[in-house]
């Protein structure tokens, strides 16, 4: 006969032909009745709620601690499973819930009497790790491991969990407080380093802006200095190249009146010697009774007195012998 199991669920075969029982997690199998027998156990998820009602912690302090546990027995494992299966075949769901669950607490309360209230209260997941730790070692030689474990919950009847989160509210507050003034003074010493660099790079900007200034003014006043000088160079060649040029024009101007006075120094003479002649001529001879003077003044007419004398005495005796 055909006997069939879900994947939550495992079979036993025992009985004629199955030596050792054959184990099967999920599936179907055949089993031959009244010489074979056939036995279910459960590989549901099991959640159990482990609770630790005051327990005293290392100090002596009552606390009681609630965990929540996710425990399942291992059905693809073939040893955890033969291992489940004797211990727990023939066992409910609930029975075997339970027994897992006595091993928990157990463990639970072992690990909560060996910390202080600061240590469970402040690290959870240290000791939510210790308790997973220990309760696996324990449990995986039942055939059961331990998927995961929570700590839920942390009270005590003594005010004292209250008592150490009114201090510690009152050491985060004063941590806070304490903080705020230090990023306050953080935040003004930023801020007078902030401005400081600021002042800083301004003053630098303002000696580089200097800087520049000063090449530009030097570099301008030389640029200038050359120009000026070109400039009076031009201008004093200029002024030179003019009195040169007025010089040569006096020179040539005096030259001309030289020459004029000259011209004029000659025919003053030319006239002082004529008037002379003139004068020495009509002392000479009188005019004769025929109105015609000698013969040597109508020459000096005719000729005047720059022709030399035998030149003009030729003239004029030529005229008398007519």
């Amino acid at each position: 006969m055909f006997y069939t199991c879900g994947p939550n669920e495992a079979m036993v075969v025992s009985g004629f032909g199955r030596s050792p029982p054959l184990m099967i997690a999920g599936g179907r199998v055949f089993v031959l009745p009244c010489i074979q027998q056939i036995q279910r156990i459960t590989l549901n998820t099991l959640t159990l709620n482990v609770k630790s009602d005051k327990v005293y912690t290392r100090h002596g302090v009552p606390i009681s601690v609630t965990g929540i546990a996710q425990v399942k027995i291992q059905g693809q494992n073939k040893e955890m499973l033969a291992t489940a299966c004797q211990m727990f075949m023939g066992k409910s769901e609930a029975e075997v819930s339970n027994i897992a669950l006595e091993t928990l607490e157990g463990h639970q309360r072992a690990i909560i009497a060996h910390l202080t209230v600061e240590e469970i209260y402040q690290d959870r997941k240290k000791f939510s790790e210790q308790v997973f730790k220990v309760a696996s070692s324990d449990l995986v030689n039942m055939g059961i491991g331990v998927v995961s474990y929570t700590l839920k919950d942390v009270h005590d009847d003594q005010d004292y969990l209250t008592s150490l989160g009114k201090a510690r509210t009152a050491q985060v507050q004063k941590d806070a407080r304490i903080g705020e003034a230090q990023y306050k003074r953080d935040a003004v010493i930023r801020e007078a380093q902030a401005m400081q660099e600021k002042v800083s790079a301004q003053y630098l900007n303002e000696i580089e802006m200097a800087k520049a200034q000063r090449d530009y003014e030097l570099k301008k006043a030389s640029y200038d200095y050359e120009v000026n000088t070109k400039k009076a160079e031009s201008e004093m060649a200029y002024q030179l190249q003019v009195a040169k040029t007025k010089q040569q024009i006096e020179e040539e101007t005096m030259q001309v009146k030289v020459v004029e006075r000259s011209q004029q120094i000659m025919l003053q003479e030319q006239e002082i010697t004529r008037k002379e002649m003139d004068r020495w001529l009509r002392r000479l001879r009188p005019l004769n009774s025929t109105g015609r003077g000698p013969w040597w003044t109508c020459c000096w007419r005719n000729y005047h007195w720059s022709v030399t004398l035998g030149v003009g005495l030729g003239g004029c005796m030529d005229r008398e012998k007519d």
